[in-house]
């Protein structure tokens, strides 16, 4: 399966073990990034990135990770097909 994963400059703290897991599971990542806490990415540009990757098939799932979740959840559920929930 091919899962797409993001990560605002708030959760970048959290992609390396979220990397190593997603492979671990055996399915092939699209890495959006950001991969560090400067400069600030803020998780609406990384939720479109994400959702728009679900939408034209290029990823399967997603991962997005922000500093609380909510924010990230709602801006990627306003995409067409796109259903994203806070999981902990």
């Amino acid at each position: 399966m091919r899962v797409a994963v993001a990560f605002d400059h708030r959760g970048v703290k959290l992609r390396a073990r979220v990397l190593e897991e997603v492979e671990a599971l055996g399915h092939e990542v699209i890495d959006f990034g950001t991969d560090a806490p400067e400069p600030r990415i803020d998780y609406p540009d990384k939720a479109r990135e994400l959702g728009e990757a679900i939408q034209t098939g290029g990823a399967e799932r997603g991962v997005l990770v922000c500093g609380s979740g909510v924010g990230a959840s709602i801006a990627a559920s306003k995409l067409a097909g796109v259903r994203a929930a806070i999981c902990h």
